[in-house]
């Protein structure tokens, strides 16, 4: 099984710059990507059991446990590395505070960072990264 898997939304333009920032930040590809709307993604959590309802903007699996709003996003700069990982102290502050500041971008999403027509369709260099 993959142990770090990106899960977005693949019309979201700001979902989208995250998969290039963790792909520009990820030369060993220890993380792998799906679209929220994919096959591949509802496969997935189907396989790891993940408990409804899940967020429609970025959810993180991380060793078949399911992770999603602030836990997901500093669950993913921990595993970038340095100066990405001095951010997962951030963990101590409560859980509910961290989640509303992440719920007001994601509500906003689309209209700060706007959307696109049709899903990502990785390169054929970058294909492997994105479960199928």
């Amino acid at each position: 099984m993959v142990t770090a898997v990106v899960l977005f939304d693949g019309i979201c333009n700001l979902c989208n710059g995250l998969v290039d920032f963790v792909i520009a930040r990820d030369p060993a590809a220890h993380f792998t990507f799906a679209s929220l709307q994919s096959d591949a993604a509802r496969g997935l959590l189907n396989d790891v059991h993940a408990a409804e309802p899940l967020p429609d903007s970025f959810v993180f699996v991380e060793d078949g446990r399911v992770f999603t709003r602030s836990d997901a996003a500093l669950r993913l700069v921990r595993r970038l590395g340095f100066p990405w990982n001095v951010a997962y102290p951030l963990m101590v502050v409560p859980r509910p505070l961290r989640d509303w500041a992440y719920d007001i971008v994601a509500r906003n999403r689309y209209r700060w960072f706007g959307r696109r027509e049709t899903c990502r369709v990785p390169t054929p260099d970058l294909r492997r990264r994105f479960l199928e």
